[in-house]
């Protein structure tokens, strides 16, 4: 699809034409040399919102069109058992970014900033390797300003196109600080934001590092005219929901076309995936149990596609890996050090990426506490209340999101309230509540309906010491622990 298809519109009445292009003089000094960066892969992490872990032709959906995706299944790695870090967004968000669970950061729902102290995998890449960095999409985790300490910005991205909130088509988002509309289908738009990026970078010569988190299938479900035609035989709310997914998908395929077309697909990780399970109104979880806000594998168990065609060999596999492996996995191929300064809760999937299939070296925990509400309002409206105060209205009021510094007390957390999971391999246990503990299978049945503990007692006593430690230690990095 075409750029001319697609124009911006850009306010404060003094915003450059050249806004959409990448000056070389804004990127930060090269620690390495261009030997060292021409061995280096360049990353892509795609991520949807809401998308349910069936919601894709690869796995049998009777309905959908994702071709693109479905090609990606086909001849790269379709992981079967990939985890959001919580079945909610900006909780999932968080952990992507640093490695860690978002609990430890004081992310605990939707619209929670993460915390200035915490050091995200674009900051280690540029400083440490001299990545060029770009995010493109629904931030949701801060401030969208252009000083704002929780911005994409403040967090390692040289270049941004970011979208405070969820969005649609048309969308309003904040470049560089700066509020822009950017006029077509969302998921579109937000591609092609991102391939601007792809060009600059590798015209420069160094590796480089996106994020794209498109705002669809979330709600209110607006697909386009086009994309509802697909499926004019289906009820209204999923024409509209199937066609902003298949509108995922030809976005997809935009990125794929242009990196075929840099020359640089082979030395490009491309990963997509969902950040929670999606809502039983719409998606399809294919069978698992429960839906977006829950532990349950409906809500954290999401489709996952990576293609490195120099790489990666075509192959389904069950490991268990999660939104957590992100960090570790990508500084592991990148040939950086892994922060040993701090807790991370993943682990690196570049031996899984190379062909090995060993068991996880660490569980995966879960932890959804239901607290403490966020930020629900829609991303259009936070980014023109940005422009309306940039522009002199001083009585506007910007939601950019809740910071909760380490000197929080929590101690209602304590008690370690909330629904938790702590996944080992096969198994996983649920801590509903003190005493409430149940212990499934997931290898027999992963739709978690044969509770197993009374016939496993030693093993559930073990998960559950490791599940009290676990929480223990993200306590401890709630309060500040690993921060100077």
């Amino acid at each position: 699809m075409s750029r001319t298809h697609y124009t911006r519109r850009e306010f404060l009445g003094g915003a450059a034409a050249g806004a959409m292009a990448l000056s070389a003089a804004s990127w930060p000094a090269q620690r390495v040399d261009a030997e060292q960066n021409a061995k280096r892969p360049n990353f892509i992490f795609c991520m949807t919102d809401d998308q349910g872990y069936g919601d894709v032709g690869y796995m049998g959906h009777p309905v959908l069109k994702t071709p693109e995706l479905d090609e990606m299944a086909a001849t790269g790695l379709r992981m079967d058992r990939f985890y959001s870090a919580s079945p909610v967004c900006s909780p999932t968000r968080a952990s992507a970014l640093t490695g860690r669970h978002p609990n430890r950061m004081g992310v605990f729902r939707h619209g929670h900033a993460l915390r200035p102290q915490e050091r995200t995998v674009a900051e280690i890449l540029r400083d440490e390797a001299g990545y060029r960095t770009g995010f493109f999409g629904k931030w949701h985790l801060g401030s969208v300003r252009e000083d704002g300490e929780t911005s994409p910005g403040a967090h390692g991205f040289d270049e941004w196109y970011a979208a405070p909130n969820f969005y649609t088509n048309d969308p309003w988002m904040s470049h560089n600080g700066q509020p822009v509309q950017l006029m077509g289908e969302g998921s579109a738009v937000t591609a092609e934001a991102a391939l601007h990026f792809f060009e600059e970078a590798s015209a420069d010569g160094a590796p480089f590092v996106a994020f794209v988190w498109f705002g669809s299938p979330h709600t209110p479900h607006e697909a386009t005219e086009e994309l509802q035609a697909l499926y004019a035989d289906q009820p209204e709310n999923l024409r509209n929901y199937y066609g902003e997914i298949t509108g995922v998908d030809r976005a997809m395929g935009m990125i794929r076309k242009k990196l075929r077309e840099l020359g640089v697909e082979n030395n490009t990780v491309l990963w997509f995936t969902s950040d929670n399970g999606g809502r039983l109104d719409e998606a399809d979880n294919a069978g698992l149990r429960g839906e977006k806000g829950q532990v349950w594998e409906g809500g954290i168990r999401v489709p996952c596609v990576l293609e490195w065609p120099s790489h990666i060999e075509h192959r389904v596999t069950e490991f268990p890996g999660g939104t957590v492996d992100l960090l570790p996995t990508f500084l592991d191929l990148a040939n950086v050090a892994i922060p040993e300064d701090r807790p991370l809760d993943g682990v690196s999937l570049a031996p899984l990426m190379r062909g090995g299939e060993s068991p996880r070296p660490k569980p995966l925990g879960f932890w959804h506490y239901e607290g403490i509400s966020g930020q629900i309002m829609r991303s259009d409206e936070i980014v023109q209340d940005l422009k309306a105060k940039l522009e002199g209205a001083e009585d506007i009021e910007i939601n950019d999101g809740r910071l909760f510094p380490p000197d929080e007390p929590y101690d209602e957390l304590d008690a370690r309230p909330g629904h938790a999971a702590w996944i080992d391999c096969d198994w996983k246990l649920h801590r509903r509540d003190e005493g409430n503990y149940e212990l499934y299978n997931l290898a027999d049945d992963h739709a978690e309906q044969d509770n197993v503990i009374d016939a496993n007692p030693d093993r559930a006593a073990r998960m559950r010491a490791e599940l009290r430690q676990w929480q223990e230690s993200v306590l401890a990095s709630l309060r500040g622990a690993d921060y100077e």
